[in-house]
């Protein structure tokens, strides 16, 4: 089993009956998204627990080296050639271990939703279309879908139509808009349902994508 990572964690009430896994970006931190919790939040939700895990500290290529908390390697600007796969699957695995420990902590996976901005939520697709039992659904913002080559073959059965918000800025330099749109096309054309958001910004999030996916999420949530 992965070694369970360090987080950041805020429930919202007693006893939380969903969770929601949330990846930061490269060279960023669970505390990264940890202040957007009372703006996403609304009064009636059920309590939630937010769980915003650290990523490894690892060299990155593409910084010249530098070692930064990172989900997995990128060696250069192309995301898509030389794929650090093997780095990849490793933060797979431990997103999984983070679900096993909500599913310890009484919520089951039906009721865990995973999300991630950037290198997160590469993980938080590349996770959550191969894990082995039904989530609550996947959130993606400014990012693309990884080692997507594979994904036909190792996809998972129950979550085959698992609800997937995907957002992204129209101004994007780091994750260039193309690369989201033609994950958002590939995920379509493997039958997911896919709710796909442009706002006019670069690598960011903006207050309006906070207000639709405050309004995806409590559609996720049963009173």
């Amino acid at each position: 089993m992965s070694t369970l990572l360090p987080a950041v964690e805020h429930e919202t009430a007693a006893s939380p009956r969903y969770s929601i896994i949330w990846l930061h970006g490269l060279g960023a931190d669970g505390h990264d998204f940890a202040p957007i919790v009372p703006e996403l939040v609304a009064a009636d939700w059920p309590a939630l627990r937010f769980v915003f895990p650290h990523a490894p500290v690892r060299p990155v290529t593409i910084n010249g080296g530098m070692a930064m908390r990172a989900w997995y390697d990128i060696a250069g600007f192309d995301l898509l050639a030389q794929q650090d796969e093997a780095g990849i699957r490793a933060s797979i695995a431990a997103t999984e271990a983070l679900i096993a420990r909500e599913n310890a902590r009484g919520v089951p996976d039906e009721r865990i939703i995973l999300a991630g901005f950037s290198q997160g939520g590469a993980i938080a697709l590349a996770a959550g279309l191969r894990h082995a039992k039904r989530l609550a659904g996947i959130v993606a913002l400014s990012t693309y879908l990884p080692i997507a080559d594979t994904l036909a073959a190792e996809r998972s059965a129950a979550n085959a139509d698992v609800p997937i918000f995907q957002a992204h800025g129209s101004f994007d330099p780091v994750v260039v808009p193309p690369r989201g749109s033609a994950s958002r096309d590939l995920l379509q054309a493997l039958g997911y349902r896919v709710d796909w958001h442009v706002y006019p910004m670069a690598h960011a999030v903006c207050a309006e994508e906070i207000a639709d996916l405050r309004t995806w999420l409590s559609e996720r949530f049963e009173a």
